[in-house]
């Protein structure tokens, strides 16, 4: 899908991102879905995008809650999302979920559904070749690969403290999650 330059704004978000400041929000499944961001969802993904970036072939680029519109009813704000530096160069609020290569998204208690049900289905209809639902409830990381119409047909679930190696397009990538804040209040076991 290409995102059309005329006759439609690129992300009907950009409308109502000034209505939450502070706030993250999507469209999923044609509703607006919004919510605060907390301290342990930033500090993972800042940690994540540090690990990521320094591993990218030229010409490739991080980015972080911006949109791409995969349809009239979704809308998603990946917290990290692996683009063409080219793309990444031209600034924009949202962009075709058509140039992603790799994605991430911090699970936290509002979207565990999302995160875990509806986006890899959709990522994985785009070909996206790896998500990574990395889960500070759970102190753990649920990597998927190989895309099909209905979702990804490889999943591992790797533990806090271990080395997340992805074989990617992108070459392999190395994830640390050691250093990862696990959330209090979520189900994590010891």
């Amino acid at each position: 899908m290409t995102v059309p330059d005329a006759g439609r704004p690129y992300s009907r978000l950009s409308d109502l991102a000034d209505l939450f400041p502070g706030r993250l929000t999507e469209i999923v499944e044609a509703r607006l879905v919004t919510g605060p961001v907390v301290p342990f969802h930033g500090k993972t993904i800042q940690r994540l995008w540090s690990d990521l970036e320094g591993q990218l072939p030229s010409g490739w680029a991080v980015v972080s809650d911006v949109a791409f519109v995969f349809d009239d009813d979704n809308e998603f704000c990946p917290d990290l999302a692996v683009i063409p530096a080219e793309a990444e160069d031209e600034n924009h609020s949202a962009y075709s979920a058509d140039l992603i290569e790799f994605v991430v998204e911090v699970v936290s208690p509002s979207s565990v559904r999302r995160d875990y049900e509806v986006k890899p289905r959709w990522y994985a209809s785009r070909g996206i070749a790896n998500y990574l639902a990395v889960d500070p409830l759970q102190g753990h990381c649920v990597t998927m690969w190989n895309p099909g119409s209905d979702g990804y047909r490889g999943r591992d679930v790797v533990p806090y403290g271990t080395a997340l190696t992805v074989d990617s397009p992108l070459g392999v990538l190395t994830l640390g999650t050691a250093r990862l804040p696990v959330d209090p209040k979520g189900r994590h076991r010891s």
